[in-house]
């Protein structure tokens, strides 16, 4: 599979716009970048896990509770949060950013900014499948149970654990 590298904005520890580059330098030089992530619930409280595609570049075959990428220049994360959510799942939903923080786990760091969304309709859930191999709804006993017996993306435990902390918050 041939990868098409991605232009990102380089920032800053306040996440303020340094400059562009492309999403491969930014990784290789270790700069911070923008990744939004969508953690998508049903109406029964159940988590969408999936399992990426072992065609894909980053993480192939590993599990993750949060759908998303990297943010493009110029876009917002909500912007970028549906984009994925489309692309990857076929969700058409307004992701609610609910923070954003500096994760240092996977490949490089960067601000990563955490959403959710309800899907109404779970079974009509349509994965890109050069991006997922397996998609499922899990109840939060279950994604525990599975977050100690698979393997994960290196953000998805961080991120989950952060998207729990918010919600018991009740923010």
């Amino acid at each position: 599979m041939c990868v098409v590298d991605e232009w990102v904005e380089r920032v800053d520890g306040r996440d303020r716009v340094l400059g562009v580059v492309t999403r491969r330098e930014a990784i290789r030089e270790g700069w911070l970048h923008r990744i939004a992530v969508t953690v998508c619930r049903d109406d029964r409280r159940r988590i969408l896990v999936h399992r990426r595609s072992e065609q894909v570049s980053r993480f192939p075959g590993l599990y993750e509770v949060e759908v998303g990428g990297a943010a493009h220049v110029g876009e917002s994360y909500e912007q970028a949060a549906a984009r994925e959510l489309a692309e990857e799942m076929g969700i058409r939903a307004q992701p609610r950013l609910l923070f954003t923080f500096v994760n240092r786990s996977g490949l490089s760091p960067h601000w990563l900014a955490v959403h959710e969304a309800v899907v109404p309709e779970p079974d009509a859930v349509v994965p890109d499948p050069g991006e997922v191999a397996w998609h499922g709804w899990l109840t939060e006993p279950e994604l525990g149970s599975a977050l100690s017996e698979w393997h994960f993306t290196p953000d998805s435990r961080e991120a989950f654990s952060r998207y729990l902390a918010f919600r018991r918050r009740g923010e």
